[in-house]
């Protein structure tokens, strides 16, 4: 079960007086990535925060392989790399329409309530808890991904 990749255009905004993008943004491409990876799940963070579900970001690196100028497109490939009923990791795939690596990246989940106490998608949720594991389970390995 592969994700839809996610396509971004460079905004002149996102980039400095070189037109070249400024490392944050990637951050926030993941981020627009991720989001999108849920919607094609079918769990939005709008679905979820109906729910009293938050996912904070616990943790988050990228490593940068080759500059992004404006007004290039970068598509982001998605795989939902791990997933224990609490926390899951997503790993990220950058590159250029040229298919150039522009950039790889990793980030950490987790599931809590409004109080900030985790919750476990296994005890609360169990549908969606299957959900997160077949996509885990039936993510492109990482082999896939670009050394």
């Amino acid at each position: 079960m592969e994700f839809r990749p996610y396509k971004h255009k460079a905004q002149y905004y996102e980039t400095d007086t070189m037109k070249i993008v400024h490392h944050s943004n990637y951050i926030r491409w993941m981020e627009e990535a991720r989001v999108d990876m849920l919607e094609q799940m079918g769990l939005g963070y709008d679905v979820m925060e109906r729910a009293g579900v938050l996912s904070p970001v616990l943790s988050v690196e990228c490593e940068y392989k080759k500059m992004t100028r404006f007004p290039e497109t970068v598509t982001i490939q998605v795989r939902l790399a791990r997933y224990t009923g609490i926390r899951f990791d997503v790993e990220y795939e950058m590159t250029g329409e040229d298919g150039t690596l522009r950039a790889r990246g990793k980030s950490t989940h987790c599931f809590i309530d409004g109080k900030g106490i985790p919750l476990s998608f296994r005890r609360r949720f169990p549908a969606w808890d299957s959900l997160f594991r077949q996509y885990a389970e039936n993510s492109a390995p990482r082999e896939n991904f670009r050394k």
